[in-house]
């Protein structure tokens, strides 16, 4: 992924020297007057400049009206126990509700500055506080971990749709986010991979209806199993106690197959297109000889004069 970064990174400074480019204004979007316009949340913490930065990378000019609000660490103690109410927040997002059954799109403006929570661990999250059917755009101005800014989306949430998310699950779904974390950093695995496994038990989960934590514990046995996943004795534990969790949590588990069905698609093709080498390579070469072209305008340009 970091490797990905970097060359999105160097494509987007080449592109900035290639004479003539004109990149066209983006045209305001027009009010949807049946969901309403979407919902910007900042963290708290933001100084005036770091809000301003966040606006610009969230595109806020570019929506006709937008609602703001902040999200502070009183907020934090709302939706998960346990928490610090003098918490700094600093991770924002835009919330944009869509039409019913268009599922959870979640993705992450400055992958640079949010460093442990990925979009597919977010939008895993998610679905277990019980959000459904909205564009999600996560930002920061900063290096954060991320992990403030579910709470951030679970109040434009609400405010955006009316409803009263369940706290249980928000809590839960917190814990999620540290265990896919936490697994990422101490597994020697990737994120993708994390994602791919939490989606792949709240699958079967979804499907078989467990009753009991031992068979909870056996789908995590079965799952680690058909993805060649090796975890420690206390990280196998700590996935087992989080999953019976969500198993005795009150969900419509008929209603959560779909939606878990196009997360794992999603991350499928995600892993298939990092671990395809032959794409990486064309990649790599299309690059150099971008590079080797921008070069030979600036050689051609000092010669000339």
């Amino acid at each position: 992924m970091k490797r990905w970064l970097s060359l999105l990174a160097v494509f987007c400074l080449v592109l900035s020297f290639i004479p003539g480019q004109v990149f066209a204004e983006t045209e305001t979007k027009p009010i949807n007057e049946k969901l309403g316009v979407p919902i910007v949340v900042y963290g708290a913490n933001l100084s005036e400049s770091e809000k301003e930065a966040v606006r610009e990378v969230l595109r806020v000019d570019d929506e006709a009206e937008v609602d703001e609000i902040t999200v502070s660490g009183e907020d934090l103690v709302k939706y998960i126990s346990n928490s610090n109410p003098n918490a700094r927040m600093y991770s924002s997002a835009k919330i944009t509700q869509e039409e019913e059954g268009k599922g959870l799109t979640v993705s992450i403006v400055t992958p640079e500055n949010i460093t442990e929570v990925t979009s597919e661990m977010y939008a895993n999250a998610m679905l277990t506080a019980g959000l459904k059917d909205a564009t999600i755009e996560v930002a920061a101005p900063k290096p954060v971990t991320g992990h403030s800014a579910l709470v951030g989306i679970y109040k434009a949430y609400e405010a955006k749709t009316g409803e009263t998310l369940d706290v249980e699950r928000t809590d839960v779904a917190n814990d999620e986010l540290q265990v896919a974390t936490e697994l990422a950093d101490n597994a020697n695995i990737t994120d993708e991979q994390v994602a791919q496994l939490l989606t792949e038990i709240k699958k079967q989960i979804a499907e078989i209806d467990p009753q009991t934590k031992e068979e909870v514990e056996q789908i995590v046995k079965d799952q680690l199993s058909k993805l060649n996943i090796e975890l420690s004795d206390a990280d196998r534990q700590m996935l087992v106690d989080l999953m019976d969790r969500i198993r005795q949590l009150d969900i419509d588990f008929s209603q959560w197959k779909d939606q878990l069905s196009s997360l794992s698609n999603m991350i499928e093709e995600k892993l298939t297109f990092l671990q395809d080498e032959g794409f990486w390579e064309k990649v790599k070469n299309f690059f150099n000889k971008l590079i080797d072209l921008v070069s030979s305008w600036f050689t051609s340009k000092e010669e000339t004069n």
